[in-house]
């Protein structure tokens, strides 16, 4: 079992900067790779950015140059540090990590991100 808590969402202006973060807790030692996902109102939940155990990286094409996704030394905590937000990054952000040997998944709470125009 691995439980996600989010944090660090908000309002912020067009132009500007958040940093959401990702406490895991649990299993965390067979996490294989970590993600960060977002689901606007009315459309369906898409992936943002994610991140494996070896430290690959991949985003979506939207968020490419603006988000940065990491991950601190001891695996626990994840953050997307992301900038320049615009009006359609306006979504719930959620975190999700896959963990052991069938990938199961698991789901944070979900944090909230406006941009304002």
């Amino acid at each position: 079992q691995v439980q996600l808590v989010e944090s660090g969402g908000g309002l912020v202006q067009t132009g500007g900067s958040l940093r959401l973060s990702c406490a895991a807790s649990g299993s965390i030692f067979s996490i294989r790779a970590m993600g960060w996902y977002r689901q606007a109102k009315g459309k369906q939940r898409e992936l943002v950015a994610a991140i494996t155990s070896s430290g690959r990286t991949d985003y979506a094409d939207s968020v490419k140059g603006r988000f940065t996704i990491s991950r601190d030394g001891h695996k626990n905590t994840m953050y997307l540090q992301m900038n320049s937000l615009k009006p359609e990054d306006t979504a719930v952000y959620y975190c999700n990590a896959q963990q052991g040997i069938y990938y199961t998944n698991y789901w944070g709470q979900g944090t909230q991100v406006t941009v304002s125009v």
